[in-house]
């Protein structure tokens, strides 16, 4: 039992150049210092917190990814880091000192108030516990696909409509690079007008990708090229080249995004974990990346609820005397978790043989074409999904449909059957 007489407390405000520390002796008396990011800083800075004969309760808050270097220096030294939550920060300084205003040595001194109430959370540094390189990877992944969406809508919207507005009903899916590869090479109907359809489907046979009736598909490419109302431009124009170059982009990172799911299935396919992620319905190797990488060690998780308020799914509702508004998720917790459950459960609910695909169906069943109760479903789905994912990581157990449905016995075992 940690003696609460012999406490250092110690509040750190990250910045990007130098970070405000307010340190608290065990009699009360205070001390400010500034810490610059910087190797003989820290070293001093850790040296002066080991010369404490009692423990050492250190909170920081987070601060874009400047608070990681310090946060990691400081636990590879034996100190536990606790994190600060920005939204109780900025709401316990405003509720001590009445005032909205922002500083930074208010900041520390407010952490230390936190740290004696115990309202922090427990740091878990990625380059400690060995999930530094899952992050990378996954997050990688979201900025490429992220840009790669830009780039798309921009061919949709602003390039198309001029150049070739018929060509946009053969864009089937976000992952068809074929499409964006057969536009480089035919940017515009005149491009195509000026070939005969035997010449087009033998020059577009090996850009179209795979089809099943291929040259159906290209004969009515170049009938539609024929009936097209596109800006009549010529092909070596100062437009299409541009148009080109959009195009070229979309390509490289398309193959690019290709390039790090490879390496991410690379990667984790010896892991036991990654293979129990992927017995699911809906997650594939990117999924089943950002959930490793974003949640770390399920265990620090006690319970299935922890999990789910951690990943924004908890319930939060506004309430005051007789008004009681309506019940909505939080989203106070990880964005990128949140978004890898809601991807799988949308992907899942449109296959066959699962339990989310059922529940999914449970909800909208009384009105199937009400938008707001599809989108309900969805959530609801998302978090079936997150909850059966904590379940299974914990139990180390392999996803199986219908595991809730009854059986013969008339028992299903707590641990393993998980129902939303």
């Amino acid at each position: 039992m940690m003696n609460n007489q012999r406490i250092v407390y110690v509040g750190i405000d990250i910045a990007k150049v130098k970070n405000d520390v307010l340190v608290e002796y065990p009699n009360g008396d205070r001390k400010r210092m500034k810490v610059l990011n910087r190797l003989d800083d820290f070293q001093a800075f850790v040296s002066y917190l080991q010369s404490f004969d009692g423990p050492c309760q250190i909170g920081l808050e987070a601060t874009g990814n400047y608070h990681r270097a310090i946060a990691y220096f400081l636990e590879k030294n034996n100190f536990r880091v606790n994190l600060i939550s920005s939204v109780a920060l900025s709401r316990t300084r405003e509720a001590l000192h009445n005032s909205w205003d922002k500083n930074d040595p208010k900041d520390a001194q407010v952490m230390i108030h936190m740290l004696k109430a115990g309202v922090q959370q427990v740091y878990f540094d990625p380059v400690h516990h060995g999930f530094n390189d899952h992050q990378e990877l996954s997050k990688t992944h979201f900025e490429i696909s992220r840009e790669k969406t830009k780039v798309q809508h921009s061919i949709l919207t602003h390039y198309l409509p001029l150049y070739f507005p018929e060509a946009e009903k053969y864009f089937y899916s976000s992952r068809a690079e074929w499409f964006s590869t057969m536009l480089y090479h035919f940017p515009c109907p005149n491009s195509i007008q000026k070939l005969s359809k035997e010449e087009f489907v033998e020059k577009a046979w090996d850009l179209a990708g795979r089809k099943v009736s291929k040259r159906a598909f290209l004969e009515d490419f170049y009938n539609t090229a024929c009936r097209s109302i596109a800006i009549p431009v010529e092909e070596d124009s100062s437009a299409i080249a541009m148009f080109r170059l959009i195009l070229q982009q979309h390509i490289h990172l398309c193959r690019k995004r290709q390039e790090i799911e490879d390496q991410a299935h690379e990667k984790l396919k010896g892991d036991h974990r990654y293979q129990l992620l992927r017995s699911l319905p809906g997650v594939g190797p990117i999924i089943a990346l950002t959930i490793l990488a974003e949640t770390g060690d399920f265990k620090r998780f006690k319970h299935h609820r922890q999990y789910l308020k951690f990943c924004g799914f908890d319930l939060s509702t506004h309430q005051s005397g007789q008004f009681r508004g309506q019940s909505k998720l939080s989203k106070r917790g990880n964005r990128y978790l949140r978004c890898a459950f809601w991807m799988a459960a949308t992907i899942a609910i449109r296959m066959r043989e699962n339990t989310f695909r059922r529940k999914y169906h449970r909800y909208i069943r009384k009105d199937p074409d009400n938008s707001d109760l599809k989108r309900k479903a969805y959530t609801a789905a998302a978090v079936k999904m997150a909850r059966v994912v904590y379940g299974m990581m914990r139990s180390e157990s392999v996803y199986r449909p219908y595991f809730e449905e009854a059986i013969p016995s008339g028992r299903i075992p707590s641990v393993a059957a998980v129902e939303a």
